[in-house]
């Protein structure tokens, strides 16, 4: 398995978790981290990536809220998810890919489910 995510949840709304995913080596080396979602009836959207040198992008609906980090020592990027409303619910996917394209992998995908 060359990413693989845990941490997702059911939680009320203001709420928090933390996503994790662990990376094989060569991978979180060589590329740019990120999660996306996936709501119901919903495209895949970003939600945050992370480069090697630690510089972040977000999506505007999560600034403020979430935050992406990487721990290099154990190849792994961690998603904190703060202030959850409703709207964040969805399956959230780790990736790898080059900057400024497409993932070129994925990992199984968690579930977040936010309560009103």
């Amino acid at each position: 398995v060359q990413l693989q995510a845990s941490g997702g949840g059911s939680v009320q709304a203001g709420g928090s978790l933390r996503l994790s995913c662990a990376a094989s080596r060569w991978i979180f080396v060589t590329y740019d981290m990120g999660w996306y979602r996936q709501a119901p009836g919903k495209q895949r959207e970003l939600v945050a990536t992370i480069t090697s040198g630690g510089s972040t992008v977000y999506a505007d609906s999560v600034k403020g809220r979430f935050t992406i980090s990487r721990d290099n020592a154990e190849n792994t990027v961690y998603l904190q998810l703060n202030s959850l409303k409703p709207e964040d619910t969805a399956v959230y996917y780790c990736s790898a890919g080059p900057r400024s394209r497409s993932p070129y992998y994925w990992g199984q995908g968690t579930q977040v489910t936010v309560s009103s």
